[in-house]
């Protein structure tokens, strides 16, 4: 009987006891809450509770005249002692029909013994939901300041570093890019910023220059890039000490990201090498910049004040023929063998494409033939003039030409036993060279016949 009479019974859920929670252990664990914050934020931020409860103050007063009608002038105080909150306005003594700015003198005056109409009063107007109300706003309101906290002391701590190297660790990686820890901050490579190819893992070291300290955003207040030119001057500031020091100076960058760099470089000191200084023994230096650029190739390029001096270093390893410069369209024509074409070029034309960025001129190349290829060409072009004048098999010509049989009218000259010894003749085409032979030499014939009757037309 017991049993079934407990089976009837509906057991008190947990859901219905903190609905009816004394609502002032509510508001006491509020407020608790809030000091505690408080207190969390002046030591572990460095913001002073003043200046926390001021922004408290203004957001909460400003939710509050949304959620209801209030009176016009109000405001809201958080006792610093308690971590209570307050909402008081400023209302006027009237005798009846108050509206929200007004308060009865029969209720003013048992609070305010003094009381008389016309007075204005600071009244309590705490409603019951206020603390529903408090609690939203105080959450939003310390988080916001806290990011703002967060990147005024990240601001602050790099705004002298834009412009140089940061090291730190990935925190992930993905598509839109590569989160960044660095000291107590966070920083971003976007995958534009990225290298090409480039892979990371969580926990990887990984250095970047740091292009700019983002206030306004919601992410990673620190704006990095690796594909930036001054990526690469940065590290070639850090391996090399001559250039730290000014001894040898970057003169210009050329970067195609992830592929290939030219960095042309010059020595303020005749005694130094600046090639050879950025090099380093056994190319270590520039070994260095190559693997933390995911070993993207660097050409080291000694500048000339001759601007010809300096394209030949630039467009190296092609060697040139010849160079032409038009200092008015800033144009440079290059002239080179058949050889050094494709070096000069440089896969997918990248040679010629950085030279371009590095000197800032526009360059044509002009590949010329060597003597051999000239010889070939014009013994092809002899050889097909002399098959279609002669009649004669392409394979025919050439061995014509090889012989020395260049035209019709050398072909002439040439007895049968001469032609006899071609072996490519075939009877056809020795038939074919007679015909235009003869053919020649009766235009040849009928041209002095005809100048003698134009002669005698005119006499």
């Amino acid at each position: 009987m017991d049993k079934q009479e407990n089976r009837g019974r509906r057991k008190p859920s947990r859901h219905y006891d903190i609905i009816y929670e004394p609502r002032h252990l509510k508001e006491y664990k509020m407020n608790n809450e809030l000091l505690a914050m408080l207190e969390y934020i002046e030591q572990e931020r460095g913001i002073s509770k003043e200046q926390v409860v001021k922004a408290l103050e203004q957001a909460i007063l400003s939710a509050y005249r949304k959620s209801s009608r209030p009176a016009s002038d109000l405001n809201v105080k958080v006792n610093l002692r308690t971590g209570e909150l307050k909402a008081w306005a400023r209302l006027k003594v009237v005798e009846e029909f108050p509206t929200e700015d007004e308060i009865l003198l029969a209720d003013a005056v048992r609070r305010i013994p003094g009381a008389k109409l016309g007075d204005i009063v600071e009244w309590e107007v705490t409603a019951a939901d206020f603390g529903r109300i408090a609690a939203q706003t105080a959450r939003q309101t310390i988080a916001q300041m806290l990011r703002k906290a967060e990147k005024d002391i990240v601001h602050d701590e790099f705004k002298d570093k834009i412009g140089e190297i940061v090291t730190g660790t990935v925190h992930h990686a993905d598509a839109l890019g590569v989160v960044v820890d660095i000291k107590k901050s966070q920083g971003i490579i976007a995958g534009r910023d990225r290298i090409p190819g480039e892979q990371f893992s969580a926990g990887d070291r990984i250095s970047a220059l740091l292009v700019k300290v983002d206030m306004e955003g919601s992410g990673p207040s620190l704006i990095l890039t690796r594909t930036s030119n001054n990526f690469v001057r940065r590290l070639f500031e850090r391996e090399v000490s001559e250039i730290h020091d000014g001894v040898v100076e970057i003169v210009g960058i050329a970067r195609a990201p992830g592929s290939r760099s030219k960095v042309a470089v010059k020595s303020n000191d005749p005694r130094v090498d600046p090639v050879g200084a950025c090099v380093g023994m056994r190319g270590l230096r520039v070994r260095n910049i190559t693997n933390e650029l995911g070993n993207e190739r660097i050409d080291v390029i000694p500048y000339s004040s001759d601007l010809k001096t300096f394209i030949a270093n630039a467009m190296h390893p092609a060697k040139l023929l010849d160079i032409e410069l038009n200092p008015e369209t800033k144009t440079i024509t290059l002239h080179v063998d058949q050889e050094n074409s494709r070096l000069a070029f440089g896969r997918k034309a990248q040679n010629v494409r950085l030279t371009q960025r590095l000197i800032q001129w526009n360059i044509n190349i002009v590949i010329q033939e060597s003597e051999e290829e000239e010889f070939a060409r014009k013994k092809q072009e002899a050889a097909t003039e002399l098959a279609s004048k002669a009649g004669v098999s392409a394979e025919a010509a050439e061995a014509l030409v090889e012989h020395g049989y260049l035209t019709i009218e050398g072909l002439g000259n040439a007895s049968a036993e001469d032609l006899a010894v071609i072996a490519e003749l075939t009877d056809e085409d020795r038939a074919g060279i007679a015909n235009a032979v003869a053919a020649a030499k009766a235009a040849a014939s009928a041209e002095p016949a005809a100048d003698a009757g134009t002669d005698g037309e005119q006499a």
